[in-house]
């Protein structure tokens, strides 16, 4: 019981610390989104050449920062007719390049590690975008498409579908402060909340047990700790894989990046790391679902050799430039809750999110949660009835 409630400390010790900076994340995010339509995502995603897959990029960073939403809204801008790569690429920036993982990031490890990833996410998309031109044929990507357009649900399909941006006209301003405008922040930050909640949980517990039960020690021999030339060229290799075991993606699996980076694994393996929510077991299924099997498994030899390089570049990049802060000083909080800048900022932004949880409820939320699970004949009836989801009127008080 003592060991229980001592990883369960420390779990509420790194929820309290990140809280703010979480709800800062998803405010920001929510903002972009409700004015970015969906339709004109889709419209610049039409080829793989580079000026489209930095605009790919772009959009993916002010959207979902959930690795299930991000996976199912590329397979759904594919049906749509954005171009395979233009997808990835996009889905990769909605899970690795997002304002929320940034804050995370820098607030738990250092702004070392922030700007890491959106020095390493961007290479990741290249060394993507080469590989799937040197290898990806055409009947793959055919029965892909076949694949896809069958339609077969996977988790996080309903959010996936709906489009809440604001459809009236006018400036950012304009829209962004009428009543549209605050009724699509609120439902896109709710269900952005529901959608990364189980993930963030688990990440959490799953930290705090193994800061909490699993020795220093281990880590260290495992990441070859005591022998730096070995712990950088195994931290990139090994990162991703121990997320694929893990079931942790998301921003969930940042605070056991923090117990991973503590323990000894290489800055480049805690950025590999990272990027490697997108290749859980659970996703790596919808993968299979979504696209049929050689296309799940081309994904995942792909993806694996793109974030292995990326992580290496960061590695030599970053300890060439001397910016890779040292391990020592990594700390897993573990004072819980104390009185100072973060109460205030917690009490603030808890504050905001409870306004903004309110302004959901009374504007249909409750019927937008229920459709988050998806279905492939609510996919369709959507489909059929205009491509959104409409979150409000010009009309709404």
């Amino acid at each position: 019981m003592h060991a229980v409630l001592h990883a369960l400390s420390i779990t509420g010790s790194m929820t309290w610390e990140i809280t703010w900076a979480l709800v800062l994340g998803f405010v920001l995010s929510a903002v972009v989104q409700a004015v970015v339509r969906r339709s004109t995502v889709v419209r610049l995603l039409g080829d793989d050449r580079p000026r489209t897959l930095a605009i790919a990029s772009a959009l993916g960073a002010a959207s979902s920062s959930c690795s299930y939403a991000a996976v199912a809204l590329a397979r759904s801008l594919f049906r749509k007719g954005a171009d395979f790569t233009a997808a990835m690429a996009f889905e990769i920036a909605s899970t690795n390049l997002v304002v929320e993982l940034g804050v995370i990031l820098a607030l738990l490890m250092g702004w070392q590690f922030t700007a890491a990833e959106f020095v390493g996410g961007p290479v990741m998309i290249v060394v993507l975008a080469v590989l799937f031109r040197l290898l990806l044929r055409g009947p793959l990507l055919r029965r892909a498409r076949e694949q896809a357009e069958r339609g077969l649900a996977g988790s996080m399909e309903g959010h996936a579908a709906m489009d809440m941006s604001v459809q009236r006209q006018g400036s950012f301003a304009r829209r962004l402060f009428s009543g549209e405008g605050f009724t699509s922040v609120a439902h896109v930050f709710v269900m952005e909340w529901a959608a990364i909640l189980r993930d963030l949980v688990v990440g959490l517990l799953i930290a705090g047990a193994i800061a909490a039960w699993v020795p220093d020690t281990f880590w260290q021999a495992f990441f070859f700790a005591d022998h730096p030339l070995a712990a950088k060229i195994w931290g990139p290799l090994i990162g991703p894989l121990v997320a694929v075991a893990s079931f942790v993606c998301s921003i969930g699996n940042v605070p056991l990046a923090v117990v991973l980076w503590k323990g000894g694994i290489s800055f480049g393996g805690v950025v590999a790391f990272i990027f490697a929510d997108l290749l859980i077991l659970p996703i790596l299924n919808i993968y299979r679902k979504y696209y049929g099997l050689r296309m799940a498994a081309f994904l995942l030899g792909t993806f694996y050799l793109a974030m292995v390089v990326a992580g290496y570049v960061v590695e030599f990049a970053f300890g060439g430039l001397g910016l890779i802060p040292d391990q020592a000083d990594a700390k897993i909080p573990t004072e819980g809750v104390t009185w100072n800048y973060t109460s205030w900022l917690n009490i603030a932004f808890l504050l905001l999110a409870a306004t903004l949880v309110w302004r959901f409820l009374r504007t249909g939320g409750r019927e937008m949660l229920r459709m988050m699970g998806g279905s492939p004949e609510a996919d369709a009836a959507h489909d059929a009835h205009g491509g959104h989801h409409s979150t409000g009127s010009s009309s709404t008080p």
